[in-house]
């Protein structure tokens, strides 16, 4: 049930909310390409890892372009995938430099998911053998941003059409529909050292009804050199999963995540990084969960938005 193309950790709040919304393509001052890696549960063998590279550009005066690709492993599993995009805003204030644009954003692509049994013993079981699968699938994410000054909204649903991967067994979802939505603000004025972003994040996975939240708070102070930032993100799941302790009674536990991040932009560049802590009382690993961000800003327009808006300007 874990196939679900990219999966969303908590990349946007490292300046890089492209790689969520493709409405999102275009949207910033500057071109943009941003690199992520991540790996799960670090020391254990074969633990969870995944790599992106995403780039988006503005092209003319209405449409984005943008472009995603990334590889997810974890143990035997792994996915591939590529997205191009394309996004159209709608400016709706009287002067370039107030901020009011909806936008609008298509992405389409290709998945190669891979299973490799080659070190599988079936010990008899027919439906075990040492041969590799794999399967190719096409999906698409669309979605819209609204952003007016300091505030942005996000709503995207990813993974439109359904996909079986390699998963012939009827008990696995091929529904991989993820809808995200996404509201944040500013407070703080440019004449301020410091400003405060809160945000929140609410998805829902509908192939296996499980919810989410995220509740975030980014600071960011300016600098002569450019801008440092950080904050802290808590994700909480909405759906419960029983298990059973030590003294063989059934219980119950959320899914609870808490991520500090912290990174920069120093000129045209910008650097991060994520440390995620799994506070549950059942886990396989509270710790190890590792990401670095790494980005370029090039071919900027001129002229800057009359507000404190960090993600377009």
């Amino acid at each position: 049930m874990a196939q679900e193309g990219l999966p969303v950790y908590a990349d946007y709040l490292t300046d890089n909310y492209y790689l969520l919304h493709p409405s999102m393509a275009g949207a910033p001052d500057c071109s943009q390409i941003r690199l992520t890696g991540r790996r799960n549960w670090v020391g254990q063998e074969d633990s969870p890892g995944l790599f992106t590279a995403a780039f988006n550009a503005r092209v003319g005066d209405q449409s984005g372009i943008g472009t995603i690709l990334y590889n997810d492993r974890n143990g035997y599993y792994s996915q591939t995938g590529g997205y191009a995009t394309y996004a159209h805003h709608i400016m709706f204030s009287r002067n370039e430099i107030d901020l009011n644009q909806l936008s609008f954003g298509l992405s389409a692509g290709f998945i190669q998911y891979r299973l490799d049994q080659s070190s599988f013993i079936a010990d008899g079981d027919q439906l075990i053998s040492s041969s590799n699968l794999s399967s190719s699938e096409f999906n698409m994410d669309f979605g819209f941003s609204y952003n007016l000054y300091e505030f942005y909204a996000h709503v995207t649903m990813k993974n439109m059409l359904k996909n079986s991967g390699v998963n012939n067994d009827l008990q696995i979802t091929s529904d991989l529909r993820n809808l995200l939505v996404s509201v944040g603000y500013v407070i703080g004025k440019r004449s301020k050292d410091l400003s405060f972003e809160p945000s929140i994040l609410f998805s829902r996975r509908f192939g296996i009804k499980q919810s989410s939240i995220d509740f975030n708070l980014k600071v960011y102070h300016d600098m002569e050199f450019g801008k440092l930032w950080g904050g802290l993100s808590y994700r909480r799941s909405l759906d419960s999963t029983e298990f059973i302790d030590s003294d063989e009674e059934y219980r119950s536990q959320n899914l609870n995540y808490i991520t500090p991040f912290i990174g920069g932009n120093f000129g045209k560049f910008s650097v991060a990084y994520t440390y995620s802590h799994q506070s549950n009382a059942v886990t396989f690993n509270n710790g190890g969960f590792h990401q670095i961000t790494l980005g370029m800003d090039f071919s900027c327009r001129k002229g800057k938005y009359k507000c404190y808006c960090p993600w377009v300007d």
